[in-house]
């Protein structure tokens, strides 16, 4: 009698951050980067440490003085928890998305070159362009107009893998679709066409781009990014660099 194999319990250092640790942050209980604020969430370099008033009264568990400590503690931990919202706020990565208009991203990493997208991809190869989602680290939709996608024909699933910034070209009825990579993959066939799944019902045409901080980290993926797509880097905001097919900066029909 054939039996099917269990499946596997294992978890990622993903996982448990944002299924354990992450409600440790929320409550206090511990504090994220202590060390350097400015770290991103998701770096494999991130450091945890207990809360230090915590701490301290865990250490008198057991003394007479632990219920007077736990009283001022209980009292004392939604200034705590403002006071680190404070620290971790004034390291974000603030960026202008319209005239009057702005958002912050976590800090580090990958936000550094979403910044750099929107600053200066958008002003060369995508002036006037109307932004309509912008991902975090963070939290996943730190700017989304699902109004102007839904008119475009595009519902997103809750689930949905999202490119890192997408922006909408009016005048040439183009979905421009990003993916900023400083330590995920670039768009190679197997995400295109995820994306290609995930906006099928577009009423635009879609242009996929890779963008990359510096040459040197693009070269590293040169073998994996997709033909027919658009790779940016950011030390050379100017140029853009074109991987084959019959056009340059444009979408491709299905054959």
């Amino acid at each position: 009698m054939r039996r099917d194999k269990p499946k596997s319990t294992r978890r990622t250092r993903e996982t448990v951050r944002r299924q354990t640790v992450h409600q440790f942050l929320d409550a206090g209980i511990v504090v994220i980067n202590p060390d350097d604020p400015s770290r991103p969430t998701n770096s494999p370099h991130a450091v945890y440490r207990i809360e230090a008033g915590l701490l301290k009264l865990l250490k008198t568990y057991g003394f007479p003085n632990w219920g007077k400590g736990l009283r001022a503690y209980l009292t004392s931990t939604e200034s705590l928890r403002a006071k680190y919202a404070r620290e971790r706020k004034m390291t974000r990565i603030p960026i202008s998305i319209a005239r009057g208009k702005r958002i912050t991203l976590s800090p580090g990493g990958q936000n550094i070159l979403v910044k750099r997208i929107i600053k200066d991809f958008c002003a060369f190869f995508a002036a006037g362009a109307k932004l309509v989602y912008v991902g975090d680290t963070e939290k996943k939709f730190a700017y989304f107009d699902e109004e102007l996608l839904n008119s475009l024909g595009v519902a997103i699933e809750a689930h949905g893998k999202m490119p890192d910034v997408v922006v909408y070209i009016k005048e040439k009825n183009w979905l421009v679709l990003v993916e900023a990579v400083t330590s995920h993959g670039p768009v190679n066939p197997k995400r295109r066409n995820e994306l290609k799944t995930l906006f099928r019902d577009s009423k635009a045409g879609l242009v996929f781009v890779t963008a990359f901080l510096d040459r040197r980290t693009m070269t590293k993926y040169l073998d994996e990014i997709s033909w027919e797509t658009e790779v940016w880097v950011a030390e050379a905001p100017t140029h853009l660099i074109h991987f084959n097919g019959e056009r340059f900066l444009g979408p491709y029909e299905d054959p």
